[in-house]
């Protein structure tokens, strides 16, 4: 599922808040820059270039508050920065992340290879398992040149 404005908007009025001209702005900058995993600072950056006045605290509360209705989910690399992305609210488990040790570089994995584990875990120990989050460090390929 894509997430948009207009399903955010929806999201908001449902949940009683308004798509103010902030966080529409703090939302673009997400989505167009979904790819990224930006943290409050970079989302900041971004978004004072088009509105100068916004302060980071707004950039803090508006990431809370889509955190809080599941726009956006977060994430924590060990990097010693919170980052988001996108919470596309499929019923599949989370990706995974390759996190260049070098340049910081963060790719995405789709393929999800730790289903028979999890059916194993849940089976000894009688653990139901919801969700997973795998982080592999290593170094990408432009860093290994």
């Amino acid at each position: 599922m894509d997430i948009n404005v207009k399903d955010v908007k929806e999201i908001l009025k449902e949940e009683g808040y308004k798509l103010t001209t902030q966080r529409k702005a703090i939302l673009d900058a997400i989505l167009e820059n979904h790819e990224k995993h930006l943290n409050p600072e970079e989302i900041y950056n971004i978004v004072k270039i088009k509105y100068p006045d916004i302060g980071i605290a707004t950039v803090y509360r508006t990431l809370q508050l889509f955190e809080k209705l599941n726009i956006v989910c977060r994430v924590n690399f060990d990097d010693g920065y919170n980052r988001y992305e996108l919470n596309y609210n499929t019923e599949e488990h989370q990706h995974h992340h390759l996190i260049c040790l070098n340049c910081g570089n963060v790719i995405e994995v789709k393929m999800d290879l730790l289903e028979i584990l999890e059916n194993e875990i849940e089976r000894e120990y009688g653990f139901s398992i919801v969700d997973h989050n795998v982080k592999f460090f290593g170094y990408c390929s432009d860093c290994q040149k």
